[in-house]
């Protein structure tokens, strides 16, 4: 594929090593994407998933072209409508937006196919989002974070008590690994197409815990939603899902992903700006904040982890941006 930089602009990227460009074809756009960094997973990866999708008849960019060994993939362009931009509209009805995401959902996780092919017709079959992986990214708080809060020998003494206790957390899920999980289903990564709605950005795709991507739409760090519609969503995931899973269970799961996901968050938004200098994202450590101490102060489960959270970061330091 031939593109001059008079057909191409840039556009606004995302937290990972990728760069975008919208390419202005005749009659319609496509989405440039490249990767140097993480390479495979940004381009083949991406790809491999978003066929998976499409073949279980969901919404996301086809490949139009790629040069592997120039570093990008063509893609469809979604257009620039956010399920964020959207939600954003204090007129719009949320609760019935987030019922069809909820519909959506619902489809991504009767995928029960995990093998597709790339465009460089090879195999690709999805990972087990193991707890390994789930302690690793907690962990990214650890190790990014609470060095920047505290001096070396607290920070030393509470990421040891901060180990144990999310080993414990982990430990008490209930769930199986049985289900596609997206890994960053909110609604930035959610696009209004007329009456559907696309995905994107679903190389990080595992098979995993069926509560994952319901906690990452519902306690959404980007998003400030009221308790009364986390509930609603939360709710009406449940009507269209009781006869499949077992209530109890899929709460327990829910809450401990939530804040799992959510110390990892603060976590890579610390490392953003530390490492990759973007400092735009510190904006939205005080709400992750928020939404771990919903969690946490009401359920008996994460009174030690809420006991060393709370000796150790001051609401003073929770809002610091």
């Amino acid at each position: 594929m031939n593109f001059s930089y008079n057909n191409i602009v840039p556009i606004k990227g995302d937290a990972s090593f990728r760069k975008f460009y919208r390419k202005k074809n005749i009659n319609k756009t496509s989405i440039l994407v490249f990767a140097k960094k993480e390479k495979e997973k940004n381009l083949l990866i991406y790809d491999a998933i978003n066929k998976l999708l499409v073949k279980n008849k969901i919404r996301a960019p086809k490949l139009l072209s790629c040069n592997y060994n120039k570093n990008y993939i063509e893609i469809q362009d979604f257009g620039k409508l956010t399920i964020h931009s959207v939600l954003r509209n204090k007129k719009k009805n949320k609760l019935k937006l987030f019922k069809k995401i909820i519909l959506l959902l619902n489809k991504i996780q009767k995928i029960n196919n995990y093998k597709i092919k790339n465009f460089n017709n090879k195999n690709y079959k999805l990972s087990i989002y193991s707890k390994k992986i789930l302690l690793n990214e907690a962990k990214l708080f650890l190790k990014w974070y609470v060095p920047k809060i505290l001096i070396k020998k607290k920070a030393l003494l509470l990421n040891k008590n901060l180990t144990s206790e999310l080993n414990s957390l982990l430990s008490k899920l209930k769930l199986k690994n049985n289900t596609f999980v997206h890994r960053d289903f909110h609604v930035s990564n959610l696009m209004k197409l007329k009456r559907q709605i696309g995905i994107l950005d679903s190389q990080d795709a595992l098979y995993g815990n069926k509560a994952y991507d319901l906690a990452s739409l519902i306690d959404d760090v980007r998003l400030k939603t009221s308790l009364k519609l986390k509930n609603s969503i939360y709710n009406y995931y449940l009507y269209l899902n009781e006869k499949k899973i077992n209530k109890k269970y899929f709460r327990n799961d829910f809450e401990i992903l939530s804040v799992l996901r959510n110390l990892k968050i603060i976590g890579i938004f610390t490392r953003l700006a530390i490492r990759d200098k973007k400092k735009k994202y510190l904006k939205l450590i005080p709400h992750a904040w928020k939404l771990i101490e919903n969690r946490i102060n009401n359920n008996i489960i994460f009174a030690d982890l809420k006991s060393y959270l709370d000796d150790s970061f001051s609401i003073k330091i929770r809002m610091k941006k």
